[in-house]
């Protein structure tokens, strides 16, 4: 049986990206096709698989920001033609719609944010970009539609998801939790300038992830302090609302990642998430998080247990929700277990049996 992964672009170090890693750990000999493909800003792991990115690839400006392509991504993605008895696209929008010779099986992280999301999703873009939105919006519309219907099944990251799907597409998808894919026994080193017992927020430094509300929060916390890791479009502007207690490190590699998690008193988490990674992560190193009360983070946030919600993204709340978790004590074996729950191997087990069905 020939399987292949299809990814919408290989250009960040985000959560979608961490759970391709898992579908390669399934499928080790399958070829990775990709819109995109940016060694120097993905993760290492990708340098040893097989990526084939599309002819897109050649535009260095497309490389380093995505939604300049926004225009020609979805003839790129129907333009690229994979021979491969079963093909599973990780997909947020645009990997579903590559050309198969065989099955496809869609794993959605999300519907197309830019579609059905758009005012969150391209605030802080370009107006160029949101001007070229807002013109190929009922083309794309009708574009993803199509392409949902050449899927033989759907996989959704998240409860959450799999409702979206089912509201926008009339199809169900079976619910499958990718694993936090930051290994707490793997090497670590430290922050310079960085003394434990800070709070973490792990994000991309984009509108839609509220950081912005997370910064503002800790002006109510002086006594706290906040490091930042990601960074995004929102970086000069978040870099200008914070106060002395707030540290961005910018992106940092995996090591550094575990020491921050291990160092931490807490994580936080504000954005409008379909998944909500991070506290799974947090979870397996035995740190709470504070997190909004939204989407994918009610599947991986456990009231009162691994965590406290907040119902806003608004500076007032996250501070309020962030000194009442300082002031807990919290069971880190119980963290752990809740993590553990979302193993990688059950998500390797599960792909492979999903796509042994397929191919019948």
């Amino acid at each position: 049986m020939r399987v292949a992964i299809a990814h919408d672009y290989l250009t960040q170090r985000g959560g979608a990206e961490r759970v391709v890693l898992s579908m390669l750990s399934a499928f080790p000999d399958a070829p990775l096709y990709t819109l995109l493909y940016e060694p120097a800003t993905t993760f290492p792991e990708f340098s040893t698989a097989e990526v084939r990115p599309s002819p897109l690839n050649r535009v260095a400006a497309f490389r380093r920001n995505h939604r300049l392509a926004l225009p020609v991504l979805a003839a790129a993605a129907s333009r690229m033609r994979i021979e491969a008895d079963v093909v599973v696209c990780s997909s947020s929008g645009w990997a579903h719609g590559v050309d198969v010779a065989g099955t496809k099986v869609v794993y959605c992280h999300a519907p197309a944010r830019w579609l059905y999301q758009a005012d969150s999703y391209l605030a802080g873009a370009g107006r160029s970009v949101r001007l070229a939105a807002r013109a190929l919006h009922d083309p794309l519309v009708r574009w993803d539609r199509r392409a949902v219907r050449t899927a033989a099944r759907y996989v959704a990251n998240s409860t959450h998801v799999a409702r979206l799907v089912r509201e926008l597409y009339g199809v169900d998808a079976e619910v499958l939790p990718p694993p936090p894919a930051l290994d707490p026994d793997g090497p670590r080193h430290a922050v310079p300038g960085l003394e434990p017992g800070f709070v973490l927020c792990v994000s991309r430094l984009l509108a839609y992830k509220n950081v912005d509300a997370v910064v503002d929060a800790f002006r109510l916390l002086p006594g706290e302090r906040l490091v930042v890791v990601g960074d995004g479009p929102e970086r000069d502007r978040l870099r200008m609302l914070a106060g002395g207690n707030v540290t961005f490190t910018g992106r940092v590699d995996d090591a550094a990642l575990r020491w921050l998690y291990e160092n931490a008193a807490a994580v936080t988490v504000a954005s409008f998430e379909d998944y909500g990674l991070t506290p799974l992560e947090a979870a397996r190193f035995g740190k709470p998080t504070a997190a909004l009360r939204f989407g994918g983070l009610l599947d991986t946030v456990v009231d009162g247990e691994t965590g406290l919600f907040f119902r806003a993204p608004r500076p007032e709340e996250v501070a309020t929700v962030v000194r009442t978790m300082l002031a807990e004590r919290w069971d880190t074996t119980r963290l752990e277990r809740h993590a553990a729950r979302f193993s990688h191997d059950r998500f390797v087990s599960r792909c492979r049996e999903i796509v042994e069905a397929a191919a019948r």
